[in-house]
This record gives structure tokens, sequence and C-alpha cells, in this order.
């Protein structure tokens, strides 16, 4: 649960005047509530404290506030599209584990694309099972990508036509059946799943639509920049996602829970950390009390025994609870999909907030090129 402080203590650790503390409140800089025990008096939120004061402690100077930009730091670039507040994933204003519950991934495109017309990703083209997945993804953005106009000087709604086609030959590359339906459903006929499991494949594809400035969503933005054409703009989100460390998290959660009921929860938690090795599913430094993407979907999803008992040994272990890439883990074993469904629904979903940021970066105009830091021997010269 989040620390709260009171209105003495938050002063003593900015070392600010009052009236300082309750401009960053009116602001939405600092979280406030009534205290529970009198309520004529008010507690603020501690993280938001925290971090202010160490963006305090680390001065003004330009490099470092561009160093810590770069890893999980200071905002860096302007955006409309989504944000993290308080541990909720907000689309736009509005909150998207609650969006996730109704609507389906066209509509949040419309949302996110700011569309005044409803979206569609039909495909003409049937997938070939046997063929789709992470390299027909590649395949077909890439030859869209060699293909496709710049971006630069072109009006939205066209950049957005553009996109919506790509991300049909993406999701035909995934594995969604041919026509013009709504992509989740294509999906699972794609994977034979029913009813209730395309339910569930809808609700993840929502969740995963956008999440900020993560690492796959700066590569499309910096490619958008160059005027690179919106397919191509995909495709570096693409690349960037095929980490281990973004997209593949899923597929490794699915490898550490294998190995818990081969040697045990607290054996394969235990050997995981003491080879120095992230555990994959497990915590999210935007999300210290929980990742509320993992709870929205969990909750549809009967977790099975492999997976409670590597959630349970986790959390003794380190505190830390399930994201979600553990929640596209249990969907995976839950509807038997795949063993790489979790990187095609991660990618099939961000593909639409990746377009948003495409468009956005483009109608901003500007060339994303930091400097860098050099380290290096100095010539005499």
């Amino acid at each position: 649960m989040s620390e709260w402080l009171t209105r003495e203590e938050a002063l003593g650790r900015l070392k600010v005047r009052p009236q300082t503390l309750y401009a960053y409140v009116s602001r939405g800089r600092i979280g406030m509530r009534p205290d529970q025990a009198d309520p004529r008096r008010s507690q603020y939120r501690a993280d938001d404290i925290t971090a202010l004061a160490t963006r305090r402690a680390r001065g003004r100077s330009p490099q470092a506030i561009a160093e810590s930009a770069i890893a999980w730091g200071e905002p860096a670039i302007a955006t409309s599209i989504s944000t993290i507040v308080h541990g909720r994933l907000v689309y736009r204003g509005e909150d998207a584990a609650t969006l996730s519950a109704a609507i389906t991934l066209e509509q949040t495109a419309s949302l996110l694309w700011a569309a005044d017309a409803g979206v569609s990703f039909g495909s003409k083209e049937p997938s070939d099972g046997s063929k789709s997945g992470r390299a027909a993804a590649f395949t077909n953005l890439a030859r869209l990508a060699a293909e496709g106009r710049p971006s630069l000087g072109r009006l939205p709604a066209m950049l957005y036509q553009d996109a919506a086609g790509a991300i049909g030959a993406l999701a035909a590359a995934l594995g969604a059946v041919a026509g013009s339906g709504a992509v989740h459903e294509r999906l699972a006929r794609g994977w034979s799943v029913g009813g209730a499991g395309a339910a569930l494949i809808r609700r993840a594809l929502v969740l995963l639509a956008d999440h900020e400035l993560n690492a796959s969503t700066f590569a499309a933005r910096v490619a958008a920049s160059t005027g690179a054409p919106v397919a191509a703009c995909l495709l570096a989100g693409l690349v960037t996602l095929s980490g281990p460390r973004h997209g593949g998290a899923g597929e490794a959660a699915l490898n550490l829970v294998e190995d818990a009921e081969r040697l045990g929860a607290d054996v394969a938690v235990g050997r995981w950390l003491g080879h120095d090795r992230p555990l994959p599913g497990f915590g999210h430094q935007l999300y210290p009390e929980g990742d509320p993407r993992a709870d929205a979907l969990l909750a549809d999803i009967e977790v099975d025994g492999g997976l409670a008992h590597l959630r349970d040994a986790v959390l003794a272990a380190t505190g830390t609870r399930p994201n979600i890439d553990f929640a596209l883990a249990a969907l995976t074993r839950n509807l038997r999909l795949p063993s790489d469904a979790p990187f095609r629904l991660f990618a099939l979903g961000r593909s639409i907030g990746w377009t948003a940021h495409a468009v956005e970066q483009v109608t901003s105009n500007g060339l994303i090129r930091p400097r860098a830091r050099y380290d290096g021997p100095v010539s005499r010269l």
C-alpha cells in the first residue's frame, strides 16, 4: 500500500514552504487525501514526494536532466496519448483497465488515434497457420515498410489509413483469419478458441494497446521523427519489442513456470535469483503496488496450480506481484495458445499505440536526436 505523510513530514522531506506544497498538489504532482484519524488534516503521498525530492536534489543542469530521462526518469517527450497516474494506466483521460472490460481493439484505436470514424483492421489475405508468428510479422511489415510513402507532409488521416492496412497485414501474420470483423474474434478463430476465450483475447489486446514511452514506442517515435513510412515506424517498434526484456518477457515467464513445475516453485525462484536473473512476469517500476493490467486480465482467468504456486513463491521471496507478462502467460496456458502467443498479442495490441505516437511525432515536426556524453580517450590535437 502507499505510504502517506503528514503535512509536517512532507514539508520536511521537500524542504519547501506550505504554499509550495499546496501548489504541487493543485498541479497534480502530489497526491493528497484526508487524514483518516482527523479529517480536518491532510496526508500526502510519499512516493510523489520522494520523486520530487530526487528531482530537486539532481539539480537542473541540462546533462543531469537528459541522463535522468533515459531510464525511468524525467518525462522526455510531451504526449496526449497515455500516461500512468498513481498506479493506473490512462488512455486519453480514460482508465485503461476499465475500458478493457467492454471495448474492442478497434474502438481503442479510435480513442488513441482521436479518429472521427470507425477503425477496421480487415485483411483479404488468408492466414497460413503453419507460417504465422514472429517471422511472418517481420516479413510482412518489412515489405510494407520498403514500399511505403514517407510520412512527412501528409495529413494524419492518410497516415492512419496506412497504419490500418499495415496492422491488418500484421494481424494476418500473427494468426488472425481473413475478414473485416473484430480482430480479436478473427484471431480467436485462427487459434480455435471459443467465445469466452475471444473475450479474454479482446481484453488483453486493449490492455496492451499503449504504455506511455516504453522502449518500442520510443523506437517508433524516433523512426517517425525522420519521416519514415508508417509501416517502417511499426517495424521499428516490432524490432525493439522482440527483445527478452520487453515483448519476450511473457514467453520467459512460461519458461519460469515450467522450471517451477519441474523443480518446485521455491527452488526455481531461488535458482533464477541466484544467477542474478530478473524474474519475468513479476514487478514493474511504474507499478510498485501491482500492475493494474495484470489485475484486470487475471480477474477473468482461472490461474492453474503451477502459476499459482509460482506467484506465491515469488511474493514470499521478493515481495513483487504479477505483471502483464505473467497474465499473458496465464492466458496462454488457460486457452492452450501457441507458446509465442504473449509476443503475438503484445505486438498486435501495441501496434495501436506505436501508430498513435508515430503520428503525434510526425505532426510535431521535430527530429529526435539526443547527444551522447563522451567518456572515451581524449585526443591531444
